[in-house]
């Protein structure tokens, strides 16, 4: 089991990895960051909570009895992968990775990992 503090290095050892962050999604806060490469984290935190609260709205209005594994934005330049704890459902990850340095099923799998580590 690992913390906070523990996880996000490890979540930048991986490839292509600029930054991560654990946010809460009741709040919008982040718990901690690492990295960002001018990135504003806590922005972005912010941002992706409302990313997750629409997937979550959206789910329910649709009757989907389902769990977020992971969401994907795709953008020219980078991956942003949010994670749901599944210890915590009101926790994510949030990594972002250079698209020209990262291999995104690795990132996956390496995130999942983690993610079952993690413990807030």
């Amino acid at each position: 089991m690992a913390s906070p503090k523990e996880t996000l290095p490890k979540l930048m050892e991986i490839d292509g990895c600029v930054g991560a962050c654990i946010v809460d999604s009741t709040s919008g806060m982040s718990l901690g960051a690492i990295g960002g490469a001018g990135l504003d984290l806590e922005t972005a935190a912010a941002g992706n909570t409302e990313v997750v609260r629409a997937k979550r709205k959206t789910m329910k209005a649709l009757n989907l009895n389902d769990t977020i594994e992971d969401m994907l934005i795709t953008l020219g330049k980078a991956y942003h992968l949010i994670r749901p704890l599944q210890s915590n459902d009101s926790l994510f990850i949030y990594l972002v990775l250079d698209k020209s340095r990262s291999n995104l099923a690795m990132a996956r799998h390496h995130l999942r990992a983690l993610e079952k580590e993690l413990v807030v």
